[in-house]
C-alpha cells in the first residue's frame, strides 16, 4: 500500500505569520500520521504571478512552477492555507493558482460541453483566516473567498470533497483561540484531513 501524498499550500505572503504556524502545525500533524508530505510556501518561489497571454498562448514555466505542478499532480490531498483580504485570497495566491492550474494541467476543454476534470481522485482542505465572522461572510458576503477557490478551482478541477476550516477573528484573537486552533489543525494533519 503506498503512503498517502499530502501537499500543503501556504498563500500567505508574509512569513512570520498565523497562517505559517497553522502550516507548520499541520505539517507536524501529518508527519504524526506517517504521510508523505511536501509544503509549498508562495512567498518563496521565483514565478511571474502574472498571466500574460491569458490563455492564448501559454507562457515558459519557470522552475518553481514545474515543480508546483508536478507536487500538484501527485498529491493525493492538498491543503490550502491563506488569509481573506477583502473577501478573496492574496493576490500572489491568486496568481500561483492562474498559473498552475491550467489546461491539460487541471482540466481540459471539450466543445460544447463542460470541460474534462483532470485532477479527479484528489481530496482537499482550505483553511482560511479571517476577522469576518462566518455567519457575517456566508449570509451577506456568500463566501467569495471560499467559493472561488472551491467551487470555481478545486471542484471544477475535479478535486472532492473540500473541506474548510475558517479560523476567525483572528484580529485581537487571544493567544488561548490560536493555541487551540493550532491544536485542531495539528489533529486534521495527522489523520490527513
Amino acid at each position: 500500500m503506498t503512503m498517502k501524498k499530502i501537499l500543503i499550500i501556504n498563500g500567505h505572503p508574509v512569513k512570520d505569520s498565523y497562517n505559517s504556524a497553522l502550516t507548520e502545525a499541520y505539517k507536524q500533524g501529518a508527519e504524526a500520521g506517517n504521510f508523505n508530505v511536501s509544503r509549498l510556501n508562495i512567498r518563496d518561489l521565483k514565478f511571474n504571478p502574472n498571466l500574460e497571454f491569458a490563455y492564448k498562448e501559454r507562457m515558459e514555466m519557470e522552475a518553481d512552477i514545474k515543480l508546483a505542478v508536478d507536487q500538484i499532480k501527485k498529491a493525493d490531498h492538498i491543503v490550502w492555507i491563506y488569509p481573506m483580504w477583502w473577501s478573496g485570497m492574496p493576490a500572489l495566491l491568486k496568481g500561483f493558482i492562474d498559473r498552475t492550474f491550467l489546461p491539460e494541467i487541471a482540466f481540459r476543454s471539450r466543445n460544447g460541453k463542460l470541460p474534462e476534470k483532470l485532477l479527479k481522485g484528489k481530496t482537499a482542505r482550505i483553511i482560511i483566516t479571517s476577522d469576518t465572522p462566518r455567519w457575517y461572510d456566508y449570509l451577506f458576503m456568500k463566501s467569495p473567498a471560499l467559493n472561488q477557490l472551491k467551487k470555481g478551482t478545486l471542484n471544477f478541477s475535479g478535486i472532492k470533497p473540500v473541506k474548510v476550516s475558517y479560523i476567525s477573528p483572528i484580529k485581537n484573537s487571544t493567544e488561548k483561540f490560536r493555541a487551540n486552533w493550532l491544536e485542531k489543525i495539528t489533529l486534521l494533519g495527522k489523520v490527513g484531513q
